[in-house]
């Protein structure tokens, strides 16, 4: 790939980044985020909002999270924000579309523009898995996305394939059914926070431990992690 083309790729790259990063800071005051009672107020707002106008927040939802993702954003951030905005089931489909979305064109940006790069940096790094992806390209990529990517952060994940070449369509349903259940146990504890805030005046500690909405998304979480781990035992030993 011309040298000149990749520059041009990266400074749009990191344009977008940046545009982003202003936009959802530009809204943002972090001291803002120690303040019940704005949180509570906003959270209002922001679902009344939602009530008048849910087809447009899905759409502005989806397009933000894809952009999110494809710009090296974490999941997440976008899994609670789902689940507070939209609910258990329809947040996880909003939160599971986007997120594969997202990751599927960083994934193709990747294939087609920085092939040799992310061979070089990774390719050493999972060569003795090579062998076993190219079995069920599918079934492990999705199994390797269940367990999280065996602590690999969600962006390198997201360009890992690229080593061995996997189909776009496989590596879309795989990251869609991987992801899956450990977005809904996250976007199960962000529809907890929304009632929590939605039924408490003020909170403590001990109230948002024991509300069921929180804990049971916890218990669940630690389950995933739990069956994850056996799983890394069983199929992608050392």
């Amino acid at each position: 790939m011309n040298i000149n083309l990749k520059l041009i790729l990266a400074f749009i790259y990191i344009f977008c980044l940046g545009v982003l990063l202003v936009f959802v800071f530009s809204y943002l005051d972090l001291k803002d985020l120690t303040d019940y009672h704005y949180i509570k107020e906003n959270s209002h707002a922001l679902l009344n909002l939602r009530d008048k106008n849910l087809y447009m927040f899905i759409f502005i939802f989806l397009i933000f999270s894809i952009l999110w993702t494809f710009l090296l954003g974490f999941a997440t951030p976008i899994a609670i924000l789902s689940g507070f905005i939209f609910g258990q089931w329809l947040g996880t489909l909003m939160s599971v579309i986007s997120l594969s979305a997202g990751s599927t064109l960083l994934y193709f940006l990747a294939q087609y523009y920085f092939r040799d790069s992310v061979i070089n940096h990774l390719g050493n790094k999972i060569e003795k898995y090579k062998d076993l992806f190219k079995k069920n390209e599918f079934f492990y990529f999705m199994v390797f996305r269940f367990v999280g990517g065996g602590g690999i952060p969600f962006v390198i994940q997201n360009v890992l394939p690229v080593v061995f070449d996997m189909k776009t369509r496989n590596y879309f349903y795989a990251t869609f059914f991987g992801l899956f259940p450990s977005v809904f146990i996250v976007n199960s504890l962000g529809s907890g926070f929304e009632k929590l805030i939605g039924k408490n005046e003020s909170l403590d500690y001990l109230t948002v431990i024991f509300d069921p909405g929180i804990y049971w998304p916890i218990v669940g979480f630690i389950v995933i992690l739990i069956i994850s781990f056996f799983i890394r035992k069983k199929l992608f030993k050392k």
